[in-house]
């Protein structure tokens, strides 16, 4: 029935007969309409403002990670405690642990601070040392020794401050709370503010919450995601070499070649089905088949890449399948015509043309593997990590970490400024997904084409 004839058919009573007013049927009709659209889009509002309220909590919390509190000192190695014999020899000087570099840091401190006329009322002797972090001798150290002709110099260092006085100028610490932390005070929050007016303290940048390794609970401020992007990478590297070509080989055997029987049928079935199997599932399977029965070692780029190929694949599958559908039978059946064999068929004209739909699924794919956390969790990828896997194929086979389990484990300890770090690191993990997504857009553009 047409809106006309509904129309005449509702305008049917007193006082009606004309096509052009609306009866009592098509006034509800259009009253339901506008209820719906009304619906529609308050749940279109309603999810827009809680993704907005997502990402503006995840940013205010992590933004403040990116950025980290300095303390500038020039500090004077004196080869008597650093290489006694004189000889640079790398050996000798290794055996300085940082516990020998610590009070030269803490020398170097005091004298700047008497230089400077620095005096904080009620500030306990040797405590203006615990204003700087507990990673600045092995920071110290680890400069020596790749450049062992620093010892005997006064070299000026950017160290990091401790993760209370960090946690001071981002909010989190104030005088009230300080004077009931045992790990900090407000003599050394004043003395910060009087090295920060004297130019010695500054917040800036933090290139090496990228680069650098984790670190312990005691050491918040030099936490990193280094090992976890070097881990990632290295499992995406495994899934995209491993899935891509299974999942097209599979895709264009079970469209193109495959008989329709029971047994395609069971398999296409199953197929759907994996796409569906919760992500902890895989994990199970890893830790049976590639842990305690192939013997690989836990917390290795090549168990989670192994693990994460297998939940990837039915994705692929599909959308390469779906993209394989959408290719015209004319284009098959025009190939075919003149003399071509059905493979040629399929790979000179049908794949090509399906190739922006199957990069598409591809990228998208890879963007799910990137953010799983369960399977990793039970191939114990959530190991403390401190050492950078070498380079491949070696390192496929250290301990490493990942992006969304580094996540994982800053939220589960207690300091304040690792739920910092974990919201910095979130940030950096959607950064790096819509990456993924505008490539597999581009890519789409770029090879699609139309017929």
């Amino acid at each position: 029935m047409t809106d006309v004839t509904a129309t005449s058919a509702g305008s049917q009573g007193p006082g009606s007969g004309s096509l052009f007013v609306a009866g009592e049927r098509t006034k509800r009709r259009h009253v339901a309409e506008r209820r719906f659209r009304l619906i529609g889009l308050a749940a279109v509002a309603f999810g827009i403002l809680a993704l907005i309220g997502l990402l503006g909590s995840i940013v205010v919390n992590g933004v403040s990670s990116f950025r980290q509190t300095y303390v500038t000192l020039e500090i004077h190695l004196d080869e008597a405690k650093l290489d006694k014999s004189g000889t640079r020899d790398l050996e000798v000087m290794q055996k300085v642990t940082t516990f020998g570099y610590a009070p030269l840091i803490s020398k170097a401190l005091d004298q700047l601070i008497e230089e400077r006329g620095i005096a904080v009322e009620g500030l306990k002797k040797g405590e203006a040392g615990k204003i700087i972090s507990k990673e600045a001798p092995a920071t110290v150290r680890n400069a020596v020794l790749a450049d062992p002709s620093m010892v005997g110099k006064t070299v000026k260092f950017h160290l990091l401050a401790d993760g209370r006085i960090d946690g001071y100028y981002k909010g989190r610490v104030t005088m009230e709370s300080a004077a009931l932390d045992r790990n900090v005070s407000p003599q050394r929050l004043l003395l910060a503010d009087a090295l920060k007016q004297a130019g010695v303290l500054g917040t800036r940048f933090n290139l090496s919450f990228f680069t650098a390794p984790d670190a312990s609970d005691t050491r918040p401020e030099a936490a990193g995601l280094g090992v976890a992007i070097l881990g990632s990478a290295y499992m995406m590297l495994i899934v995209l070499v491993l899935s891509l070509p299974i999942g097209v080989a599979a895709s264009i055997y079970l469209e193109e070649f495959a008989p329709q029987n029971r047994i395609t049928d069971i398999i296409e079935v199953n197929i759907a089905n994996l796409a569906a199997v919760p992500s902890i599932v895989f994990g199970i399977l890893g830790l049976a088949v590639f842990i305690n029965f192939a013997g690989f070692p836990q917390s290795a780029p090549i168990v989670g890449g192994l693990v994460l190929t297998l939940m990837t694949l039915p994705t692929i599958i599909i959308a390469t399948r779906a993209a394989l559908m959408a290719v015209p039978p004319s284009i098959r059946d025009a190939a075919l015509g003149v003399g071509a064999s059905k493979m040629q068929a399929t790979f000179h004209h049908v794949l090509p043309l399906a190739a922006p739909g199957i990069l598409t699924g591809t990228i998208i794919g890879l963007a799910q593997a990137l953010g799983e956390t369960a399977p990793l969790l039970l191939i114990g990828m959530v190991a403390f990590v401190r050492e950078f896997p070498a380079a491949p194929p070696e390192g496929f086979f250290e301990p490493a970490s990942a992006l969304p389990v580094q996540v994982y484990n800053w939220t589960t300890r207690g300091d304040p400024a690792f739920v910092e770090r974990a919201s910095g690191a979130i940030i950096v993990l959607l950064v790096f997904l819509l990456i993924m997504n505008a490539i597999a857009i581009l890519l789409r553009r770029r090879f699609e084409r139309r017929w």
